[in-house]
């Protein structure tokens, strides 16, 4: 198994192995070490993020979502082109291979788990069923964290609304 995070540290990207044995995990750029909670990687696969040490992990398939768009992009503009030049199986053969390729991809990619509140990336585990897909409520929970987290920090850790004074 593999991780690819961020250091909480210097913000780089960073990537290392991951395995039950796993005790620490070293950030190239600054050295910052993180520690592997003991009950974070098991046979079953993560439990639990290593870097955050969170507890809240989603599946999603390892496939960059850039490179989906732009494949139907590519597809749809083609069919649109076809269609202009009045070529009406063209046009549809064009949108049937766009949607085979895309099942395609979508049986042949592997999962990947997710942290939602750091966002670390695991790649090459065994699909255990014990992680859920992406839950919007959850990712909204640590989005929100995240901002407010960022708005004391960049006011002193004072918090904006405690400091309302009437307006004359």
């Amino acid at each position: 198994m593999e991780v690819i995070f961020r250091c909480p540290s210097c913000e780089k990207t960073g990537r290392s192995p991951l395995d039950e044995e796993t005790t620490d995990i070293p950030c190239v750029s600054c050295g910052q070490v993180c520690q592997v909670p003991e009950d974070a990687v098991g046979e079953q696969g993560v439990t639990r993020c290593v870097i955050c040490r969170g507890h809240d992990l989603f599946v999603r398939k390892d496939f960059p979502q850039r490179l989906g768009v732009a494949i139907v992009v590519v597809g749809s503009i083609a069919s649109c082109y076809a269609w202009y030049r009045h070529q009406l199986f063209l046009t549809f053969g064009i949108l049937f291979i766009t949607a085979a390729i895309d099942v395609l991809l979508y049986l042949l990619v592997r999962d990947a788990i997710v942290c939602y509140r750091c966002g670390a990336h695991y790649r090459g585990f065994d699909d255990d069923e014990s992680h859920t897909e992406f839950n919007l409520e959850v990712h909204e929970r640590y989005r929100q964290e995240a901002a407010r987290q960022e708005a004391n920090a960049n006011s002193g850790g004072v918090d904006p609304d405690q400091n309302l004074s009437p307006r004359i």
